[in-house]
């Protein structure tokens, strides 16, 4: 059975505003296309309430280091009271969306995931004593890149959604004379 090594536990990123869930989405793809990942989509829900639509959405991204270990991501995204609004930017109308988003980040370090080391209990044992004695420096240097893969996915979507915040003040004068919030 692999193994499978937390190395971020519940990472959180909320927002409240406008951003645009189709332009968030590439940009989650756009990422993981760009650093090797391989997207392996696990929850894709979706209902529509009186208060705007709710968005439930749970990717785990993976990607091989070696043919021991690999990197996994998993990103669980909740969007909630999510409806399309209209906004002037530049004298075009714009449709964007706006609510409420969070995110949750786990990142993992799954080892011998090809369960090569699981023939017999003596393959188990030298596996042991080969994890916790030679290949200790290999592991930690995994977990050190899935740490920094993880730190630069949130940052992203993190830029992306204030982008959108920062902008958000731009258009506060004509949203409040069309809208009322």
């Amino acid at each position: 059975m692999a193994e499978r090594q937390a190395v971020v536990d519940h990472m959180r990123l909320t927002y409240e505003g406008l951003f645009s869930v189709t332009e968030l989405y590439k940009t989650i793809d756009r990422w993981l296309r760009d650093k090797g990942y391989d997207k392996c989509e696990q929850k894709n829900i979706e209902k529509v309430t009186p208060e705007g639509k709710y968005i439930e959405i749970q990717i785990e991204p993976w990607k091989k280091l070696s043919d021991y270990a690999k990197s996994v991501i998993k990103l669980r995204m909740i969007m909630d009271e999510v409806k399309e609004v209209e906004v002037e930017r530049d004298n075009k109308k714009v449709k964007l969306n706006q609510g409420k988003i969070q995110m949750i980040f786990d990142a993992f370090l799954e080892t011998d995931y090809e369960h090569r080391w699981e023939g017999s209990p003596l393959f188990y044992f030298f596996k042991v004593i080969i994890d916790k004695y030679i290949s200790k420096p290999f592991t930690s240097g995994y977990q050190n890149n899935v740490l920094d893969d993880l730190n630069h996915f949130h940052s992203l979507i993190k830029s992306f959604l204030n982008l959108y915040r920062y902008s958000e003040t731009a258009w506060t004068s004509k949203k409040q004379q069309k809208y009322k919030f």
